[in-house]
């Protein structure tokens, strides 16, 4: 009943939530004079730069920041969610996935610059919630957005960062190697709880290792699919974009259609425009506009690049529609990523996959930890931390083995309403953050 009603909400929800995100993105977008897309390279190069690295006293460097929120956004839904797009939007869905993350620069440049400028004087912490509590006029209105923001991120803390992702874990561990889901739950709530006591330092400093191994190596398996099947790259190619850009795929009125799928897969795979990011991108030093193009280059990672390794891979190893061993039934989600690598690399993809899964289910729980902790904090201060973080650990550990389709629907529904303040923020205080934006731009041409 529960699942029922929490799915049916979600969807409704969603269904005002994609195109207010999207449409948000190609705003911010036209009103930054395309500035995202000109200097998404230059971005880039700022990650090489010795202040990206340096981290202010009682802080996170810039670049610690962004492998903490890319621990959170690059998932399973990298793996997991694109095969779902492709699988019921078709190939051309993937196109439309790269489009919503173009438009998603902007709006995640907009959100973690925000959130530098306007937090507290002094204070490590800050986000949305005090972007709309100390910039949004009238002081009334923006402390109201500020609640209902913090109140939802709290709530998807627990539903897309913990539970779901600790049943990720287990799901896969016990497909792959038939370890007992109580005992998989323990052990991730303990680790969960050992890093996450030691505040975004720590939590910054596993996701700094964790994300560049786990991405890394993703990344290397899926490109050695792509080449041994690259004969099949050209075809694969012009099916994407001629499904992308038929008229059935652009209407995009009926369920099942790539422009559908691929935007909602995109926004919700780099969570641009959701907030969540900022609240770690608050966390460092430096200037608010240093801070949005350097979380601005975790969509072009998590989507850009993650994801359509993920997608490519899929559709030039020919196993789109095929049957998954264990059902008969057409693979899709994590099976039809499993079919992909196994046609390159054997059994062995089938364990590879099961370790990427666990190591990106496990990064997302530590950086949703800390934006669910500082979400917290605004609203009943830091005494609330430590049940909090005992709280998130017990999550973990149910979610490992308990029936979870419930939190699913839950989970989609608390993104979605957590987005919708804060979209409401971002276009209010847009003049803002163009003004961060060209004030920067002499910092891309001194050496």
């Amino acid at each position: 009943m529960l699942a029922s009603w929490s799915l049916s909400m979600a969807r409704a929800v969603r269904a005002v939530t994609l195109p207010a995100l999207l449409g948000t993105g190609v705003f911010l977008t036209l009103r930054m004079g395309f500035l995202p897309w000109r200097n998404l390279f230059p971005a880039l190069k700022l990650l090489t730069r010795r202040e990206s690295r340096s981290a202010d006293r009682g802080r996170v460097s810039p670049l610690s920041t962004l492998m903490t929120s890319l621990a959170a956004t690059i998932g399973t839904g990298n793996i997991v969610g694109v095969a779902t797009a492709i699988t019921a939007g078709g190939p051309g869905a993937l196109v439309w996935m790269e489009i919503a993350a173009l438009f998603g620069l902007s709006a995640k440049f907009a959100e973690c610059a925000l959130a530098v400028k306007f937090r507290r004087p002094g204070e490590v912490s800050g986000g949305p919630m005090y972007t709309m509590a100390r910039g949004i006029h009238p002081r009334l209105l923006g402390r109201g957005l500020a609640a209902i923001f913090a109140c939802f991120a709290v709530l998807a803390s627990f539903g897309i960062g913990d539970v779901t992702q600790s049943n990720s874990i287990a799901a896969a561990l016990r497909q792959a190697f038939s370890l007992p889901p109580v005992l998989v739950g323990f052990v991730t709530a303990a680790l969960t709880l050992v890093i996450i006591r030691g505040g975004i330092r720590r939590i910054a400093g596993a996701a700094s290792v964790l994300v560049p191994v786990m991405a890394g190596g993703y990344l290397l398996a899926g490109l050695a699919v792509i080449a041994v099947h690259w004969q099949s790259v050209p075809a694969a190619l012009g099916e994407m974009f001629s499904q992308a850009l038929s008229p059935a795929a652009v209407a995009g009125g009926a369920a099942g259609t790539a422009l559908r799928w691929g935007v909602a897969r995109g926004i919700f795979s780099n969570e641009a425009g959701m907030g969540s990011a900022a609240i770690t991108a608050a966390s460092a030093g430096g200037s608010p506009a240093l801070q949005g193009y350097i979380h601005m280059t975790g969509v072009f990672f998590d989507t850009i690049v993650v994801c359509t390794v993920t997608g490519l891979a899929i559709c030039c190893s020919g196993v789109l529609g095929a049957a998954d061993p264990a059902t008969g039934l057409p693979a899709e989600g994590a099976a039809l990523t499993i079919l992909a690598f196994e046609t390159v690399l054997g059994s062995a993809g089938r364990i590879f996959l099961a370790a990427a899964i666990v190591l990106f289910a496990f990064s997302s729980m530590l950086g949703w930890a800390y934006q669910g902790e500082v979400a917290l904090v605004y609203l009943a201060g830091r005494r609330a931390v430590p049940l909090y973080r005992c709280l998130f650990a017990a999550a973990a550990w149910a979610g490992a083995f308990l029936d979870v389709e419930a939190a699913f629907g839950l989970s989609d529904l608390f993104n979605c309403l957590m987005a919708l303040p804060n979209l409401v923020c971002l276009l209010l205080l847009s003049g803002a953050a163009v003004r961060e934006m060209k004030a920067f731009q002499p910092e891309f041409h001194r050496k």
